[in-house]
């Protein structure tokens, strides 16, 4: 059963930035994605970028170039870079991991456009508040 925490939520002025952090376990096939996803109460989910183990990457609008997406393989960690943040970023943020025995299956997780569907394991969510 894979695990994931998320971490980095908080209180952020405009214009700051933040690095959101998904610890990832409990892997138990060779190939996975983790994508981020972002969901305002009484709004539809939405989906930000996605990563696999072998770190490609891929964004859902590559015109949101405020966000980007990174992993530290050690760590088994994925992080959400969001800079310059805006009124309209303040959401639950959500990073969600699907898993899978062949590579192929996982670039198709993460290609555009992120189904949340195709991810069978999300975390509890962290916080993100815009406010001067």
């Amino acid at each position: 059963q894979v695990q994931l925490v998320e971490s980095g939520g908080g209180l952020v002025q405009p214009g700051g930035s933040l690095r959101l952090s998904c610890a990832a376990s409990g892997f138990t096939l060779d190939y996975y994605a983790i994508g981020w996803f972002r969901q305002v109460p009484g709004k539809d989910r939405e989906s930000l970028l996605c990563i696999t183990s072998s770190d490609n990457t891929y964004a859902d609008d590559p015109s949101k170039s405020r966000f980007s997406i990174s992993r530290d393989k050690g760590k088994k960690t994925v992080y959400l870079q969001i800079n310059n943040l805006e009124p309209e970023d303040p959401a639950v943020y959500y990073c969600a991991a699907g898993v899978a025995r062949r590579l192929t299956a996982v670039l198709a997780m993460c290609a555009p456009p992120l189904e949340a569907s195709d991810f069978s394991s999300w975390g509890q969510g962290t916080q993100v508040t815009v406010s001067s």
